[in-house]
């Protein structure tokens, strides 16, 4: 043989080694290198064959969520000067769609805080096209988890999985309704884990996957192979709005913690460093003297936090967590928050290039003032106040609505056809007194709404647009 016949002889043997994962050794004979083939190719059927199973397993329990929501569109003088957000401006119905999983055989489903929030109706349809109006039990929008009941039992339930055992290269299905298209599955590899700063919700620790994603598939199961639920499918990075590959799931651990807490408690509740924070880059790490770029840099501290209680100083750079070493901010922010409140834990850190160590027991993070429903667990009409939304004025809020600060409380929302639209409520108006009883915030407006019943009258003092108004609100 020449030297060239030689060499097409290794190239092509080469490509069979590609092809099939073998490449003969040694003495190994044609024997050994076909049964060392075919041996590969069974493996390939065994996937295959796993991978219709997990599809069949899997499917029964992901539903599509279809959600209205009412939008309020800012109005426009013939000037072309906008008037304001809600001035003489009737709210209009916009449509979403995604996916959830169903996880408790009596009707449980999870699915994103987006594709449920400020829903007025949220109608879910199964896998064997039975339909269910939905009920949203509570949301997270930091973790972006949403909690949705159907009135149904003897349900097909997807399986929880442990998130913290993959590992890059997993294989993973992704299962959902994208763009319409239900019962949709799509295969593919765990191409990250950790992800965070991608700007999608506030906590964030991703799953990053190369299994097609695209609108539509928000909520949906992101399984391994044995079926079991490692993700929830949110959100994709795309430079057209289609799947090109960088998907986004939250980790199943995370997201099965949050939906257990929304249920008892409607809300989260989350461990909280006391401190803000800043991750380390290459120019920082020289400054302070790091052996590597990674760690979280504290940069100011809340007085009494779970922190400064641990003598924690700014400028500490926190390496490890119980152990663990601390890759950025992001990374020690979603250790804090899965901590356990009151727990203990040490913290390992650089003072001035020393290493030190400290013990970090952990405090409830404060609860945000986001915007609240005065909601019941009833139906719409049990309660006067049903479906009336609103927020205590932040500054923020007071210069968006051009409102003045301080003011106390706003409705920022309120139902279509509830009690209190029909009654003249509107949205922009601040309320000052509920039954001749003043409310300077939320939790005396809590207080005062919560016994009301759906006879009881709801007497407010309103100031809109500075003009004080009595609105009576009682069902006839």
């Amino acid at each position: 043989m020449t030297s060239l016949g030689l060499r097409a002889s290794l190239l092509a043997l080469g490509i069979v080694g590609l092809l099939f994962g073998c490449w003969p050794e040694g003495n190994a004979t044609a024997a050994d290198a076909s049964a060392l083939r075919w041996s590969k190719v069974s493996a390939t059927g065994d996937l295959q064959a796993q991978v219709r199973a997990t599809a069949a397993k899997v499917l029964p329990a992901v539903v599509s969520i279809a959600s209205t929501v009412m939008v309020h569109d800012q109005a426009f003088s013939d000037e072309g000067l906008p008037f304001g957000m809600f001035k003489d401006v009737p709210p209009r119905r916009q449509y979403g769609q995604g996916s959830g999983v169903i996880v408790s055989s009596d009707g449980y489903i999870i699915t994103n805080n987006h594709v449920v929030a400020d829903a007025v109706d949220v109608e879910v349809i199964l896998a064997d096209r039975r339909q269910f109006k939905g009920r949203v039990v509570a949301t997270d929008p930091k973790t972006d988890v949403a909690v949705v009941k159907i009135h149904a039992s003897g349900l097909p339930t997807a399986a929880w999985g442990d998130s913290s055992a993959l590992a890059v290269g997993d294989f993973v299905l992704a299962i959902g309704n994208p763009l319409g298209l239900s019962r949709t599955v799509t295969f593919g590899i765990v191409s990250a884990v950790g992800r965070a700063d991608v700007g999608v919700a506030d906590v964030e620790d991703f799953i990053q996957t190369d299994a097609p994603i695209n609108p539509g598939n928000s909520g949906g199961a992101l399984v391994n192979t044995n079926g079991e639920l490692v993700g929830i499918n949110t959100a994709i990075a795309s430079p057209t709005g289609g799947s090109v590959g960088v998907g986004f799931a939250i980790p199943s651990n995370m997201a099965r913690t949050a939906m257990q807490s929304l249920i008892k408690t409607g809300r989260v509740v989350r461990g909280f460093l006391g401190a803000s924070t800043q991750d380390v880059t290459p120019l920082l790490a020289k400054i302070f003297h790091l052996p590597d770029v990674k760690g979280s840099i504290i940069t100011d501290l809340q007085a009494k936090g779970s922190a400064e209680r641990a003598g924690l100083k700014r400028g500490d750079v926190v390496v490890r967590f119980d152990g663990r070493d601390i890759m950025d901010s992001g990374h020690l922010r979603n250790l804090m928050a899965a901590a356990a409140i009151g727990s203990k834990h040490r913290v390992e850190l650089l003072r001035d290039a020393r290493l030190m160590q400290a013990e970090l027991t952990v405090q409830e993070a404060p609860r945000e003032r986001q915007r609240k429903a005065q909601a019941t667990e009833t139906a719409p009409t049990a309660h006067p106040l049903s479906g009336v939304i609103v927020d205590e004025i932040t500054p923020a809020l007071a210069r968006q609505m051009d409102l003045p600060a301080n003011s106390g409380l706003v409705v920022t929302d309120i139902e279509d056809g509830s009690l209190a639209e029909v009654s003249g409520l509107q949205p922009g108006d601040l309320l000052l007194e509920l039954n001749r009883q003043p409310i300077p915030n939320f939790s005396t407006f809590q207080r005062l709404a919560e016994p009301l019943r759906s006879t009881d009258l709801a007497l407010l003092l309103i100031n809109r647009q500075g003009s004080l108004l009595y609105i009576p609100i009682q069902s006839e």
